[in-house]
């Protein structure tokens, strides 16, 4: 992905009796680190108290053996961040934990809630004190002073109050929580493990920890796991479904299972489609790696046109707290891919990447590509053209910023340096993926949001109006 759309965060969750559950959780968080690289966060509850690790940074800069060593107990539940909801900085890493007249609670947020200041003023006129501007905290508060005489009826009283996308792990002194929102917007998935249960936000954790995949969390469910086992309750009816097709395009790791979908599979169709509905001639199929890479060889495939490597990604930049000097910043793109002038040079070039959202980093990828000895380059893009924010969990980018609003596909192919530039069709997306249109979030696409929104939000909303501030 050359422009990065962000994900809200990966979350996780397990209850295993007899399990280093902290230790799991790391390494769960690990295989969700994709997901955010922020933040990240555990918290783990022994039955009688729940402690608390968070930190700036990567999971495996946050972590190391001996804070892992004080965070005991048999339930546990993790975090990674990117920010959707209040800034970038440790006050906001998660887990949060606060505590209520019922006890403490931890909790892990994947999503957006949309109504997060009208409930934080009213649980503010409560005497209700916050410490971050997440809306994270917003539902952790809401969840521990909601009215029921059990937690099942806590969670049914705070879905009912909630709206926009989350999918969430909590923890109490002896009882781990999973709860999705009606729509299903954000992703979470039940597994098993030898003598406990895990959550998370994608299958690929489970398979990291050597747990089995189970099902998936459906919308509007609540999942209560105790040492009884798991029990399944409405936490508030889903009427319509509206999973984020971004999961599919890019989101989601390619060895991820969504809705019984293999997301590797689903992205070598996107790039076979691609194939069929923007022929051309050329020498050579490359990818923006990662996330374009299955779509590459699925067009490669379908056209009979050679895949090869052109670029090579540097894994780890952004990964670093340590700045570029100016010599270095310039060199732009360059710090992320590293072109192959031996395989390029004297070619026609076509090009899969899953997304264009501002194009800002587009033409340098193709200038990058010509200088390297291209001789045509082509775009070919897994997504049709994004032309309205998200609010639902996505950090995309407001609408005026948003290449597509403004511009036609012609002169986005003017504008990025490509000699043809070509978008998936919605029905070639949905084709490849191949499940109902009706099960997905399109709105980033056709402006029809999946439940009333505020057209201009901000993700700093919170930050004026957090105590202390």
């Amino acid at each position: 992905m050359t422009e990065n759309p962000h994900e809200a965060c990966g979350i996780f969750g397990v209850f295993a009796r007899g399990e280093d559950v902290a230790r799991v959780t790391f390494f769960g968080l690990f295989a969700l680190q994709h997901r955010g690289q922020e933040s990240a966060g555990i918290a783990t509850a022994d039955g009688l108290r729940i402690s608390n690790h968070t930190g700036m940074g990567l999971v495996s800069q946050v972590f190391d053996e001996d804070n892992l060593q004080d965070l005991e107990g048999h339930i546990a539940i993790g975090h990674n961040r990117y920010s959707t909801t209040g800034s970038s900085r440790p006050i906001n890493a998660q887990p949060v934990v606060v505590d209520g007249c019922c006890g403490q609670l931890a909790l892990a947020h994947n999503g957006n809630i949309t109504n997060a200041k009208d409930l934080r003023d009213e649980l503010r006129g409560l005497g209700h004190e916050f410490a971050t501007s997440t809306d994270s905290e917003v539902i952790a508060h809401l969840l521990v002073s909601s009215p029921g005489e059990s937690w099942v009826e806590r969670s049914q009283e705070t879905m009912r109050r909630l709206t926009g996308a989350y999918s969430l792990v909590a923890a109490t002194r002896n009882t781990l929580m999973g709860m999705r929102d009606p729509l299903g917007l954000r992703p979470l998935c039940l597994g098993q493990l030898a003598g406990g249960w895990v959550l998370a936000s994608e299958s690929c954790a489970l398979d990291h920890i050597g747990a089995q995949f189970i099902r998936e969390i459906e919308p509007g469910e609540m999942v209560i796991i105790d040492d009884e086992g798991v029990k399944s309750h409405v936490g508030r009816a889903s009427i319509k479904r509206a999973l984020c097709i971004f999961e599919f395009i890019y989101f989601a790791r390619p060895d991820s299972i969504i809705d019984r979908r293999l997301i590797y599979l689903a992205r070598q169709a996107m790039g076979a489609e691609l194939a069929r509905e923007y022929p051309i001639e050329a020498d050579l199929v490359i990818a923006i790696p990662d996330s374009a890479t299955a779509a590459g060889i699925g067009y490669a495939r379908a056209s009979g046109i050679p895949f090869s490597e052109g670029l090579l990604k540097n894994r780890y930049i952004g990964r670093t707290f340590i700045q570029p000097d100016q010599r270095i910043r310039e060199a732009g793109v360059k710090l992320k891919f590293n072109p192959l002038p031996e395989v390029l040079a004297g070619q026609r070039v076509i090009v899969l990447d899953d997304s264009i959202v501002r194009g800002t980093t587009t033409p340098r990828v193709v200038a990058l590509l010509r200088k390297a000895g291209a001789k045509e380059v082509h775009m070919r893009i897994c997504a049709p053209p994004i032309r309205y924010p998200c609010f639902f969990g996505v950090d995309m980018a407001t609408r005026g910023e948003l290449i597509a609003f403004q511009r036609s596909v012609t002169e986005i192919e003017r504008y990025i340096g490509a000699d043809s530039l070509g978008y998936l069709s919605l029905e070639g997306l949905i084709r490849a993926i191949n499940l109902p249109q009706d099960s997905f979030c399109l709105a980033c696409f056709t402006g029809k949001y999946p439940m009333p929104v505020q057209l201009e939000m901000d993700k700093l909303a919170l930050e004026t109006v957090r105590d202390g501030c």
